[in-house]
């Protein structure tokens, strides 16, 4: 077996052709998987029912709350125009504030009180204007949705929705659904209430001079401290919902007076087509929206800090904010802008010119230092003064590899450093980077061989274990 072939038995999936079971044939066409249209035919948005029993019904079984314990079906009794209506709401309990659920949602509904007595009789005056001595009234008859959504939900959020699929956009962000007998419409009250990590200072991004607040993993608390910083109404914040499954919110956010109209249509163009089922952080979203290229030259980039991200926003970038990270996409990213830091712009002139000098001497020393090494030291030894060649052969007098295998080696052993690092627990971390450097440093000075002169005699080194066992 070739190594061409092990290695694609190992790590290559081929999808078998022989299955252990059989597929009926039914020719009726509800069946008929030969049919790709009936299989991809997108699902038909079902309406929400006048009949509370059949809206109750659909509830249970979409969100099987026979066995989902997290799931809230509350029922109970409006009072409005001295009449009772049967009455239910839905929400995810954990999700909700429930205090807010209960004065300002069930209080105002279930309890008598003077908004919801009265006979029933009387007309909703919209208008009243005097001509001529006479008075002309434009009355609207009694509604029981514009009722109960104008007096009887003292609610800062609430909207009519008459579709179950924005039902469910509704509960699963973290609102409640409110359904009322006779009514084909429900409403979606913002009651969100779950636990969230509160701002902090940012942990990869620190400045000496400058904010210390970092963005967090809910989205409206990421645009609120975007919206602190620039106070101007031309900011613009529009919403995007990536993936199928998890319809993942995100934002878009640029200057509408600054910002290049061809770059966010651009922008919410690759949001809008991303065919995928779900999202679940901005390093996904950055990997499917880049060109690709051979090189992984980075074309977008990251941030945890809001006055970073407003600072770009000023000159006419877009920023994207996904929800669930704490990290903001500053698209489309220059080389420069990976050679400049928060910090930058709080210091002086000459301190942060200098600073960015350093920064990109260091970017070419990472990038050129090694392959330099190996090509002076193996090819161009002539570069070299005698006395530094004579050190770096002396050195290397003893070390059986080539240059280019002690480089590789060295840059995988800063890699799976840097890796365990990471991932190691902490309470185990010390200890293993004890005990690795006490092997290494004995196993570097006890590796010492024999190395014969040209006399073929043994060495005499004081270090070498055959000569000074």
């Amino acid at each position: 077996m070739t190594f061409e072939n092990l290695w694609k038995k190992l790590f290559s999936y081929e999808p078998p052709t022989n299955y252990n079971f059989t597929i009926e044939n039914n020719n009726s066409s509800d069946n008929n998987f030969s049919n790709k249209e009936s299989v991809t035919k997108p699902e038909k948005e079902v309406k929400i029912f006048p009949s509370l029993s059949v809206n109750k019904e659909y509830m249970q079984t979409r969100y099987n709350t026979l066995i989902n314990s997290d799931i809230i079906l509350r029922e109970f009794t409006i009072n409005s125009r001295n009449k009772q209506y049967n009455a239910f709401l839905v929400a995810i309990d954990g999700m909700i504030d429930s205090n807010i659920l209960n004065d300002f949602v069930l209080k105002p509904l279930m309890l008598r009180n003077k908004n919801n007595l009265f006979d029933g009789t009387q007309n909703k005056v919209i208008s009243e204007a005097v001509a001529n001595n006479i008075t002309v009234k434009k009355v609207k008859k009694f509604d029981l949705s514009n009722y109960l959504l104008n007096c009887l939900m003292p609610q800062n959020s609430v909207k009519k929705i008459t579709s179950f699929s924005q039902v469910a956009n509704g509960i699963n962000s973290g609102n409640c659904v409110l359904f009322v007998d006779t009514l084909n419409v429900a409403f979606d009250i913002e009651v969100k209430g779950f636990k969230q990590r509160s701002v902090d200072k940012p942990n990869n991004e620190i400045v000496i001079k400058g904010p210390h607040e970092a963005f967090v993993e809910n989205i409206r608390t990421n645009t609120s401290l975007i919206r602190r910083i620039i106070n101007n109404e031309n900011l613009i914040i529009e919403n995007v919902e990536v993936g199928k499954i998890t319809k993942t919110k995100c934002a878009v956010c640029y200057m509408q007076n600054i910002t290049n109209e061809d770059l966010v249509n651009e922008v919410k163009y690759r949001l809008n087509n991303l065919d995928i089922d779900s999202l679940l952080s901005a390093g996904e979203l950055e990997q499917l929206i880049v060109d690709s290229n051979v090189l992984g030259i980075p074309e977008v980039l990251s941030t945890e800090r809001p006055d970073k991200a407003c600072k770009y926003l000023l000159k006419g970038r877009v920023v994207v904010i996904v929800n669930g990270t704490p990290y903001g996409i500053i698209m489309p990213a220059v080389l420069v802008d990976f050679l400049t830091s928060s910090e930058d712009s709080n210091l002086k002139v000459n301190f942060g010119n200098f600073l960015r000098i350093l920064r990109i001497i260091a970017s070419f020393i990472t990038l050129l230092l090694p392959g330099l090494y190996i090509a002076i030291t193996s090819f161009h030894q002539e570069i070299l003064p005698t006395s530094l060649l004579y050190s770096i052969l002396a050195s290397r007098a003893s070390v059986p590899f080539p240059i280019i295998v002690e480089i590789l080696t060295m840059e995988i052993s800063f890699e799976l450093i840097r890796e365990a690092g990471l991932r190691v627990p902490s309470p185990i971390g010390p200890t293993i980077g004890i005990v690795g450097a006490l092997v290494l440093g004995q196993a570097a000075v006890s590796a010492r061989y024999c190395k014969p002169n040209i006399n073929y005699y043994c060495c005499n080194n004081w270090y070498c274990l055959i000569c000074n066992p």
